[in-house]
């Protein structure tokens, strides 16, 4: 079985939920790297022999393992053109002049063979995906060799950062006021339900301007959306009308409608629900303690209300995906809603995961006040 490395986002332990969730078994290398395989209903690449790195919100390359002597590698590289050749290092003490030096070394060993090599240079150990993606180094002559001790792998795939940044940039309706949801983050929600298949309907009821649908329906999922209010049912269809314009977007009769997700009977059946609760005002600064409590109360009520409302239109064993507020403290630490034993009485289990606990699934950026708690659930 082939085994690949992912190169993990800005938060690794939520990309490692997030490729726990599709492939099953992930090791931890180390807080850059995690190690897995492929599963036969696993996410794959158009060529059908690789991970689907399109898919994955939190993973920023993945490379596959070179199993024989990189001498016989490099060997094998088709014979036409010139070599364009990058190397990142993930070695312990590893830095920009060891890894050049890699470089020039296997630089070395094409020149011996008659290649012509053009080397992409070092500024750090490792390349960033920007210059991985510049240079296109995931093609046939054109690649990015992963030095992990004495283990190599070499890129097959390189998150496309550009791609992101039109669907989250370009989309005609946005809104600063009702927050931001990138739709990076919106992959990972969705991504933790697990790999459901094609034509699946995904639900989310606190649909904003339309992120997390707009996600589900590059992965050819059918989706349903609802929002308690009509502007954002507005913003959300008319992201939708232009994904479908300008991303390709295929979405089959996409129902998106006004209402209270404590009280809205939606259309059935709903097979995975993946959404950003309400997480309350913006803030720019912690809020004081009675402020804290009034929110806490305010958006407790509104989420537990809603998985209430929820737990009665799933079948068993259905997967949730919920990103609900934590709040950051003056002395650094965010303050959670703790509401997972409430959760369970509504008739949900809460996943487990083998890497990681509960504690480590919050997403936020250094000195955001209001931070996303990810919770993932099975219905009973």
């Amino acid at each position: 079985m082939k085994k690949y490395l992912a190169v993990l986002g800005r938060q690794p332990l939520i990309s490692v939920a997030e490729l726990e969730s599709l492939f099953g078994n992930v090791a931890l290398v180390n807080k850059e790297l995690a190690e897995f395989s492929m599963l036969p209903e696993s996410p794959r690449d158009l060529s059908g022999n690789h991970p689907n790195l399109n898919r994955l919100g939190g993973t920023q390359k993945i490379a596959e393992e070179i199993r024989e002597p990189i001498v016989e590698f490099l060997g094998r590289l088709p014979s036409d053109g010139k070599i364009t050749l990058g190397v990142s290092d993930y070695s312990h003490g590893a830095n920009a002049f060891r890894a050049q030096g890699e470089a020039l070394k296997l630089k070395r060993i094409l020149t011996k063979m008659g290649r012509s090599v053009r080397v992409v240079p070092n500024k750090e150990a490792v390349l960033s995906s920007a210059t991985s993606l510049h240079n296109r180094l995931f093609k046939e002559n054109r690649i990015e060799i992963l030095k992990v001790g004495k283990h190599f792998f070499r890129v097959v795939g390189v998150q496309n950062i550009e791609a992101y940044a039109t669907r989250d940039q370009a989309r005609p309706a946005r809104d600063a006021k009702v927050g931001m949801l990138p739709p990076k983050l919106a992959q990972v929600l969705i991504n933790l339900c697990g790999n459901e298949p094609e034509g699946s309907v995904l639900l989310d009821p606190f649909c904003g301007t339309g992120v997390v649908l707009q996600e589900a329906a590059l992965m050819k999922y059918d989706v349903v959306g609802s929002d308690l209010s009509e502007r954002m049912v507005e913003y959300t269809r008319k992201n939708l009308d232009w994904a479908c314009r300008e991303l390709g977007i295929q979405v089959h009769n996409p129902l998106v409608v006004q209402g209270d997700a404590r009280l809205k009977q939606w259309k059935q059946p709903i097979d995975l629900v993946a959404c950003e609760t309400y997480l309350g005002p913006p803030m720019s600064l912690p809020p004081a303690e009675i402020k804290l409590k009034e929110v806490k109360q305010e958006c407790g009520g509104t989420i537990l209300g809603f998985l209430k409302n929820l737990s009665k239109q799933m079948k068993t064993g259905a997967p949730i995906t919920i990103a609900v507020p934590a709040w950051l403290r003056a002395d650094g630490h965010y303050e959670r809603l703790k509401i997972l034993d409430e959760i369970d009485n509504l008739g949900y289990n809460v996943k487990r995961f083998r890497n990681l606990g509960q504690e480590d699934l919050l997403y936020y950026r250094d000195g955001q006040v209001v931070a996303r708690e990810i919770i993932v659930l099975r219905k009973k």
